[in-house]
């Protein structure tokens, strides 16, 4: 399988990107995609305590970095910087994502840019919102 030189990146819609360095990644196609779905399957059991849906078809995840010596990168935001859940969420991501078989490491960053609106909800999370 070919990569990135730094990272394998795992978009929120589960598909593999790499830019136009290749090398040879450590991990196998298969494995990475095992990883992928599991990480993600991992993220939809974390809910946003004040909002039935999952934080991944809230569209709060914004990027998860599987790293060729397993650790992963998460980088997710919260609807408001005043979220209750602010300080538990990053670490319920965390233990969520680190449960997967085979993950190593991983780090959660919270960031800010782009700022999140109900627009980056998938047709699922509306549908639990009643947002039709």
């Amino acid at each position: 399988m070919t990569d990135t030189a730094e990272a394998k990146t795992v978009a929120a819609d589960t598909d593999i990107k790499s830019s136009q360095m290749q090398t040879t990644s450590a991990l196998s196609a298969d494995e990475t995609e095992r990883l992928g779905t599991e990480i993600v399957a991992a993220l939809k059991t974390v809910y946003d305590p004040e909002i039935p849906a999952d934080i991944y078809e809230l569209g709060l995840i914004y990027k998860v970095d599987l790293k060729d010596d397993r650790s992963v990168e998460v980088e997710m935001t919260l609807t408001t910087p005043n979220c209750p859940a602010a300080e538990e969420l990053p670490m319920t991501v965390e233990n969520a994502v680190a449960s997967v078989p085979g993950v190593g490491v991983v780090t959660v960053n919270i960031v800010w840019e782009p700022t999140w609106t109900p627009d980056r909800m998938t047709d699922e999370a509306r549908l639990v919102l009643n947002m039709w």
